[in-house]
This record gives structure tokens, sequence and C-alpha cells, in this order.
């Protein structure tokens, strides 16, 4: 298997374990043979979105594992959906509430770093992880954040209605096109089954841009994407909602309804991450997954998560420890893989290796085969919400058709060209 570090293209990245301190509070005259005193109990508290949907309890035996190990040392867990996360976390940061470990993206951790929020970590073992994931998350040779996840996405097929519909699957060398006509092909309104599901969001933008030619920012900062191969990334994606894909009003965007239809055996094919895995192993009709078709090239979305402990925490050493226990142990690693719940941030190749003999899907190697040309999340900075709500406004008004492609190119690239400034 052609084994390329997976994140070739990524920066740096940090995180961070502190030994926990122990109090020494006994009587000085106690004498040699003076019980030893128990560590001092601290809760720290750790917010994630990571788990939501169907990872809660893996979670649960995480941090089981590491008070076990750690004596003294409770984690009080909050999950949120991940649509909740990060506006909840931005209210905590603002408001001084923040736990004292949170989970972050690649995408805002510049940001986050920049404004101060973030502690500066130490690795206890940085050899457990992968080096150029690790170093995406420091800034100046500092470490921020503990990579705890990458992931990418794929293209998922039910093979059941590929089969029922004598089409060939998806592979490697298809296109735009050859997705269109397998999409239009298998959807039957009527029937309440449809060919295609891919959201039309400001994530996906990004990478039909860049599987078109294109990027999102050119070299000077600016919108990149006012031009004949940006508007057909538009047409690309807004196109399909009311034709091979569902429309909002049908349930499309709601939470859990693609993931749904698709476990439902109604609808043929799926974009999502590798973290669905764990959710279809008990689907009924049979699955699999391919490289995501590209226009000009191939690009898919490749994301990372990471950790990171609040400056403001009281128990930075214990959230530190917590930080790469979650990010860079064993018991992490493996129920990781056991769950086919992303991959873990490892160095270790053998187990990776074991990714590929899991089961469902069988085509895993796609996983690997779809880092080899990535689309990394653009760097916004600190404005790339509103960045992404003005870009999810207008391909909404594209698929309603209340906007031409051409026009919601040119007034996104205004708009976002007036935040980023």
């Amino acid at each position: 298997m052609n084994r390329r570090s997976p994140l070739v293209a990524l920066a740096a990245i940090t995180a961070a374990l502190a030994l926990a301190s122990c109090s020494s509070g006994g009587d000085a005259d106690a004498g040699d043979d003076a019980p030893a005193e128990e560590p001092e109990s601290v809760t720290i508290t750790y917010t994630n979105f990571i788990s939501n949907n169907g990872n809660e309890e893996n979670l649960d035996a995480i941090v089981a594992a590491f008070e076990e190990a750690n004596p003294g040392i409770t984690v009080d867990v909050t999950t949120m959906a991940y649509a909740d996360y990060f506006t909840a976390l931005q209210t905590d940061l603002a408001a001084g509430t923040v736990a004292d470990v949170f989970d972050i993206e690649y995408g805002q951790y510049h940001a986050y770093q920049a404004n101060g929020v973030l502690a500066e970590l130490t690795v206890a073992d940085p050899s457990a992880f992968d080096p150029t994931l690790l170093e995406t998350y420091q800034t100046d040779g500092a470490q921020f954040a503990i990579p705890t996840s990458f992931s990418n996405v794929v293209l998922f097929y039910n093979t059941a209605l590929f089969d029922a519909a004598g089409l060939d699957y998806p592979t490697a060398d298809w296109t735009w096109e050859d997705e269109r006509a397998a999409a239009e092909a298998l959807t039957d309104q009527a029937a309440g089954v449809f060919g295609d599901y891919q959201p039309i969001s400001y994530y996906e933008f990004y990478k039909a841009l860049e599987q078109n030619g294109e990027s999102f920012l050119g070299e000077d900062g600016k919108a990149a994407f006012n031009t004949p191969g940006g508007i057909e990334a538009i047409e690309w994606l807004a196109g399909k909602s009311g034709t091979v894909m569902p429309t909002p009003e049908q349930g499309a965007g709601t939470p859990d309804f693609d993931s749904g239809l698709f476990a439902d055996g109604k609808l043929a094919m799926f974009h999502s991450g590798i973290w669905m895995f764990g959710t279809f192993a008990d689907m009924a009709d049979g699955w699999d997954i391919a490289v995501e078709p590209g226009n000009t090239q191939q690009a898919s979305a490749m994301f990372s998560n990471a950790v990171a402990v609040s400056a403001g925490s009281e128990h930075v050493a214990e959230a530190t420890k917590f930080a790469e226990f979650l990010a860079g142990s064993d018991t992490t690693a493996q129920i990781r893989l056991e769950a086919g719940w992303e991959l873990p941030p490892t160095s270790d190749e053998a187990v990776l290796e074991q990714y590929l003999t899991l089961g469902k899907p069988a085509n895993r190697q796609a996983v690997f085969d779809s880092l080899e040309n990535v689309a990394l999340t653009p760097d916004l900075g600190e404005r790339a919400a509103e960045v992404q709500d003005v870009v999810n406004s207008m391909l909404t008004e594209v698929a309603a058709g209340r906007l031409s492609a051409a026009d919601a190119a040119a007034q996104m690239a205004e708009q976002v060209d007036a935040i980023l400034g």
C-alpha cells in the first residue's frame, strides 16, 4: 500500500501533558513511618462534539480507562451536537466559562490561538503521534493543542440499489459526470429513492472548487471563486437539490436525515465522512465506499480534530494529562479503530494497518487513497463563521432557484472580501 504520511499538507499541531501535582500536607513531625498522602482529588471538565451521534459510549470507555490509570482525577464530560457546539464554545470563551478541556477543529485553531484562549502545552511523548499531524497545532514552535483524530470524506454507495439498476459501482476513476449519470439513473422520487446526497454548504463548496481546479482564496487572501470554474462548482452542488437529492422541504439538511435515508435503503450515493462507518455497520443493504469523484482533478476533504486546554483553567496539569491520554493512548487508538470512529493520530503504521481488516466497508483502502489529494479547510481567521454563513446562505438561494450561480459567485466574493478585509 502506498502510505505516505496522511497529513503531508497540514501545518503543525501541538498537544500537551503536564503531571498532576500532589499535595504533601502531612505532619512534619510524623516521622518516616507516616502514611503517604493521597493525591488531591481534582475534577476537570471536558466539552466535546466528537462523540456525538453514536460514539458516546466509546468516549465513556476512554474516560473510565483514564480515571482508572490516574486516581484522584475525575473527568466531567459534556457532549454536544456538532451543529450547536461552536456557538456554545464562543459563548463560553467570551464569558470565561469554558471547560478545562475542549474540542477544536483545524479550521478554527489559528483564530483561537491568536486570541490567547489556548494554554501552551508540552507533549510527554511526541513520538506517539504522526509528526506532521502533531505539528498542525503548533505556532512558532510551541504546542497549543493535541490532535485527537483525522478523517476524510468519501463517497458511500448502496450496492443493492446499484445492482437492481444494473449499474457498475463507483470507482476511483469516476468524474462528476459519472456520478451525475448514475444519480439520475438511480433516482425514483415516486418511490422515495434518491440517487445522491451532498450537503449544499461551505465545506462542500471549497472542496468542489478544488475538484474543479479552483480555490476558495487566492494567494492575496481574496476570494478566488468568481470564475467560470467557480460558477460551475456552485452549479454542481446546488443543481442536485430537487433533482437527484431531496430539497429542504423534503427533509434535506435536518439532523441525521441524510444518513437515515441511506440506512433505510432510500439513497444510492452519499458524500460523508468515515466517521459514519459505525452508524452503517448493521445496515440491511450492502454498501461500500469509493474516492470522491472530481471534475478536472480529485480532491477529498480532510479534517483534523484536536483537543485544547483552556488558558484560564485552574487545573492545567491534570487537564493536559487527560488531553494526551484522549489523543494518544493505546486505549483510545484501539477503541477508535474497532468502532470505526475516525482514525487515531498515531505514528504506529502497524496500528493503521489494522484499519484495513476491520470489515465494512470492504474498500477501506479508499480512505488512504483519498488522502493522496486533499482539500484543506481554508484559513479564514477569526471571522471564519461569518464567511461560512455567507457562503451557506448564497448556495441555499441558488438551490432554491432564487439566484443564479453566476450572481451568487459575484455576491459571495464581494461579501467574503469585505469580511476578510
